[in-house]
């Protein structure tokens, strides 16, 4: 019987050149102008999902953009698998920081990707990894190998905070049942230390509108007289920290659980190499609330973030101008048990309390999602640790994610089922970043492992 690594390596480049067929579609969820793009991509997975081996798949339209449900049940006896990916990407920009086109696709190779890795936007967030699961499949199916039943929900909206998936999962339960949820949308630590992520946190993401004066008006003539918006703006989103770079809304923190001294002690065993992370990122010294490490302030404490600012005047030369309005998008990052409508309602709040008078304030709550924790002692996390086991040589290290994908926290609470999530990229990737990347050998080593979960999931499955 042919193993998964003598499958890959028989078909590696049909894989490889259907995954970059995929990435030239610019499936950008949030920019209306690419909606025939995006649809465009549902049917390609459509496809893809069928010539992989699903006896049933079929396009849901939604209000939005579609999601491909795709299924391959064997008997209703045995465990049933829910994998979830996305095909939307985010927006390329800024392009000029691409160093090839983010929708042409190239392999280069890198000091982390010796065996090549793929630039395009979408190619490890989440195209490529959720395209592993396919090609799984694949494997799985033409070698009559597959254990299980398995269901695909593969959406177009996760990158605008999956605004009609809620509403699909509601209304069709029955169709979505299963026994555990898999997804490939996070990372690990390393190619020689497989990680497995534990834990996500939650996501606010909000945007203001600062407004002054009724028109712009000119600097010279009005400039000290009037509240200038930007200035203003400026100086609220300043006084969001204070000198500990603590979050200053009033109530942020009530329902933030600090972890044990012994969790802490346990996190801090993941390897961690302070000196490359700034050699990487190019900085002087690292930043974050006081009295945590590095890797506590991005995955297990909440943050604050200015996503993008403008107003005025932003052409070329000068123009003498106090602009009537200016704007901000800001996200808050959140951890477990903080309700992210909570926070954004005290968010609202506590920035129409901070302006002046002088300007008007205006607070538009775009969308969010909970904070999520599976517990390292479920049969998914360990079906999921034996896999990566046989794969990789070495068990992986749980860890939580800085990251947030909304609809995990749904899918318990509708579905009733633990989400494991098997990421296969790497931190330095460049997601949601100019020259977004994936490496060969994490997208076949993927399609390797995935089959392997299959099969411990089923094992332990059977002796509950």
């Amino acid at each position: 019987m042919k193993s998964a690594a003598g499958y890959i390596e028989t078909h590696k480049d049909r894989f490889l050149s259907e995954l970059i067929e995929l990435l030239k579609i610019p499936s950008i969820s949030a920019d209306p102008k690419f909606k025939q793009q995006v649809t465009q991509t549902a049917e390609q997975v459509k496809t893809a999902l069928e010539e992989a081996g699903c006896d049933h798949v079929a396009i849901h339209q939604t209000p939005g953009n579609p999601i491909v449900y795709g299924e391959k049940l064997l008997d209703p006896e045995l465990p049933t698998i829910l994998v979830y990916g996305h095909y939307d990407v985010q927006p390329p920009d800024p392009i000029d920081l691409w160093d090839s086109p983010p929708f042409d696709p190239i392999i280069k190779t890198t000091a982390l990707h010796p065996d090549g890795a793929i630039f395009a936007r979408g190619a490890c967030d989440d195209k490529g990894q959720m395209y592993m699961h396919v090609k799984a499949l694949e494997y799985m199916t033409a070698t009559d190998q597959l254990p299980c039943n398995v269901k695909f929900m593969i959406e177009g909206e996760e990158e605008v905070g999956s605004k009609n998936l809620t509403d699909f999962v509601l209304n069709n339960k029955e169709q979505l049942a299963n026994d555990i949820i898999l997804i490939s949308d996070t990372g690990m630590i390393a190619n020689d230390i497989p990680s497995i992520t534990t834990g996500l946190r939650g996501l606010s993401y909000v945007e203001v509108e600062v407004t002054g004066p009724n028109r712009d008006l000119h600097s010279g003539l009005y400039g000290g007289a009037v509240a200038n918006p930007i200035n203003v703006l400026s100086k609220m989103i300043a006084s969001l920290h204070d000198e500990k770079n603590h979050i200053t809304i009033p109530g942020f923190y009530d329902d933030v659980a600090e972890l044990s001294e012994l969790e802490r002690a346990e996190m801090a065993k993941a390897p961690f190499d302070l000196e490359a992370y700034r050699k990487s990122l190019d900085i002087e010294e690292v930043y974050g609330e006081q009295g945590y490490s590095t890797n506590e302030r991005n995955a297990i404490r909440p943050t604050l973030d200015v996503n993008g600012i403008w107003g005025g005047y932003m052409g070329e030369g000068a123009k003498t101008v106090i602009a009537s309005k200016a704007y901000a998008k800001i996200s808050m990052r959140l951890v477990p048990h903080q309700n992210w409508e909570t926070i954004s309602a005290l968010f609202a709040a506590h920035f129409k309390a901070i302006a002046p008078k002088g300007v008007r304030v205006k607070v538009s709550i775009h969308h969010g999602g909970q904070g999520y924790v599976t517990p390292i002692d479920h049969i998914g996390y360990q079906a999921a640790s034996m896999a990566y086991e046989s794969t990789f040589g070495k068990k992986p290290v749980p860890q939580r994610s800085g990251g947030s994908i909304p609809i995990v926290s749904l899918f318990e609470s509708a579905l009733g089922q633990k989400t494991i999530l098997m990421g296969f990229g790497l931190d330095s990737d460049a997601i949601h970043s100019p020259n977004e990347h994936f490496g060969l050998w994490n997208y076949f080593k993927g399609i390797e492992t995935i089959p392997q979960f299959y099969h411990h999931f089923v094992a332990l499955h059977r002796k509950q």
